[in-house]
């Protein structure tokens, strides 16, 4: 029977990311017996591999690189299956002083035509001149890199195929500078025009040392459990990289495997003892949702102490039906741990203090809306009519300098919502080959308009919204995710079925669009469920919104699986969602 690697290790002691690159970061855990383990969707142990063994195949991968002809600096688009071969490649592309760009899987798109186009322009994108999948993978990749300049597409077999071990024997690998890019990382979000983020290996390394030393305060007792996929900042970076750097060993459930059996997660922390897990909120939605109580009796959570959340908006009701539905057998509140991150600061910006779970503020309405300017002395009364709770994010890592700005860049201070904007080691160092899309949102002196929208309040930061998902109706601003959370609470509606956008109305005044996936066909509810929809929004926003009923499974989701509202919006405006 395979075993799985081991928690501890007495024979290697522990450094933070103190490395001034991955490949230094690799050849130290070398030194020791942790690693990865990869899980099938039943659970059953399908692959070990230590950090030693994850050594050696990256070195013979670079050689064959390097033997191939492929100059330094050139791409490598690898579809980042979750799989000891994909951690071997990405690091084997490092020792060959290529860059590695990790492309998303078909899960999460509408349809082989979209998800081609996708891949295809994320290509283009960043030039890459060698792309690698699985073999039942093939027929997507040959169509998505067809009309680009590729020196070669195929298999790892076949690429691996081109050389032999004489061949590459005597082959001297790529030595990495902390100022190299490390790889590049297309943001969740990135489609029509994708940008790719400059990773270096010196942000890598500060980054991972945030998370491992600041955020987490690793210990020898800790084991990471992860679904998140690697094509993903959460995943690539929290649950793969920062593990290595920081000598972790991690079990690995893919995300596919995760979306068909959510509790094989929760199953692999209570059978290995796993003490760090990280996911978006809707990842404990499901848990709790689909769970029995017959399951529930067989978990043992209690090994848990950090359960982090970012990725999206951290909804409190979700966290706390987790906490309610998991507290009998083992699970604590306080093991929450929200934090706050995105990809053009390789993942980690902020996490809120460890073993105290997570914290509501309560923000009046008319500060959301843009009515008051301050938070400060504002009341909220407590039927819930007129506030919102948002969720501290936590303290920004030492590395960072984090300001919320006004319009015009000055900087908002404490009890204002405005703009986020970062500045630190771990800032990206621009977007790939596009320096247009760069000086939009990184300044000269490398502060990062993050896009996104909060305030800070007593050192911490509350994140409220995206810029871009906001919904301005005369003159008002309205969050999408506040509409969309008060149409949820109506009878015969689910939580992730509904987005609030802005369409162009008359006279050019935007008008709030609902797009709700429905499930019956009958003329009569459809009717129902329309008007109980515009008079809840109208309840709130003081307005009748345009209310589409769409089918089952077609709004739009990242490669992250969060909802896309701005995909959704262009969707709906070409008519593509009632098809």
């Amino acid at each position: 029977m395979r075993k799985a690697l081991p928690t501890q290790d007495p024979t290697l002691p522990r450094r933070f990311a103190d490395f001034g690159t991955l490949l230094e970061a690799i050849e130290y855990a070398a030194g020791g017996i942790r690693g990865l383990n990869f899980y099938s969707p039943r659970g059953e142990l399908e692959t070990s591999i230590t950090f030693a063994e994850i050594c050696k195949k990256a070195q013979e991968i670079g050689r064959r690189f390097i033997h191939f002809g492929i100059k330094k600096g050139s791409r490598v688009a690898l579809i980042a299956e979750t799989s000891d071969e994909f951690v071997c490649y990405f690091i084997g592309c490092q020792y060959a002083g290529l860059l590695p760009v990790p492309l998303p899987l078909p899960t999460s798109f509408g349809g082989r035509e979209g998800y081609t186009s996708q891949l295809n322009q994320q290509m283009k994108s960043c030039g890459a001149s060698v792309a690698i999948s699985a073999s039942y993978m093939l027929p997507l990749l040959d169509e998505a890199t067809s009309g680009l300049k590729m020196k070669f597409v195929g298999t790892s077999t076949t690429f691996e195929e081109q050389s032999s071990a004489k061949d590459i024997k005597f082959i001297p690998l790529h030595v990495a500078k902390p100022e190299d890019l490390a790889y590049l990382q297309y943001s969740s979000g990135s489609t029509r025009f994708p940008h790719g983020v400059s990773v270096t290996h010196k942000s890598l390394m500060a980054n991972s040392y945030g998370i491992g030393y600041v955020g987490m305060d690793l210990n020898e007792n800790d084991r990471v459990v992860s679904w998140l996929p690697f094509y993903h900042d959460m995943g690539l970076v929290g649950t793969l990289l920062s593990p290595i750097a920081n000598q972790v060993t991690t079990d690995y459930l893919a995300t596919e495997a995760f979306a068909r059996r959510p509790l094989q997660w929760l199953k692999l922390i209570s059978r290995n003892k796993g003490t760090l897990a990280y996911s978006p909120t809707f990842g404990y939605d499901i848990c709790a949702r689909r769970v029995s109580p017959t399951t529930i009796a067989e978990l043992d959570l209690s090994s848990w102490r950090v359960a982090g959340i970012g990725g999206d908006m951290i909804r409190p009701d979700v966290l706390t039906q987790f906490q309610e539905t998991f507290k009998d057998v083992g699970f604590r509140s306080t093991t929450f741990l929200p934090s706050y991150g995105l990809a053009e600061c390789t993942l980690a910006v902020s996490f809120a203090p460890l073993n105290t779970g997570f914290e509501i503020d309560l923000v009046d309405e008319k500060a959301l809306t843009g009515e008051e300017k301050s938070l400060k002395g504002l009341k909220v009364n407590g039927s819930g009519a007129n506030y919102r709770g948002v969720v501290n994010c936590g303290v920004p890592i030492p590395e960072y300098e984090l300001e919320i700005r006004d319009d015009n860049n000055g900087d908002l201070g404490e009890y204002q919502i405005g703009r986020v904007c970062v500045r630190g080691a771990s800032v990206m160092a621009g977007y790939f080959q596009d320096q247009e899309a760069t000086d939009l949102c990184l300044s000269k002196d490398g502060w990062l308009d993050t896009g996104d929208m909060g305030y800070m309040k007593e050192g911490s930061l509350y994140i409220i919204g995206r810029i871009k998902d906001l919904i301005i109706i005369n003159g008002k601003n309205h969050w999408p995710q506040d509409i969309e959370w008060a149409v949820e609470q109506l009878d015969d509606l689910r939580a992730g079925d509904i987005a609030a956008v802005s369409i162009p109305g008359e006279q050019d005044q935007e008008t709030p669009a609902i797009l709700v996936q429905c499930r019956t066909r009958d003329e009569a509810e459809r009717a129902a469920i329309e008007n109980r929809i515009k008079e809840t929004v109208h309840a709130l926003i003081g307005i009748s919104p345009i209310v589409a009923l769409i089918p089952p499974r077609s709004l739009p989701r990242t490669s992250s699986g969060k909802l896309s509202r701005v995909k959704a919006r262009q969707q709906y405006l070409a008519g593509e969602l009632f098809t």
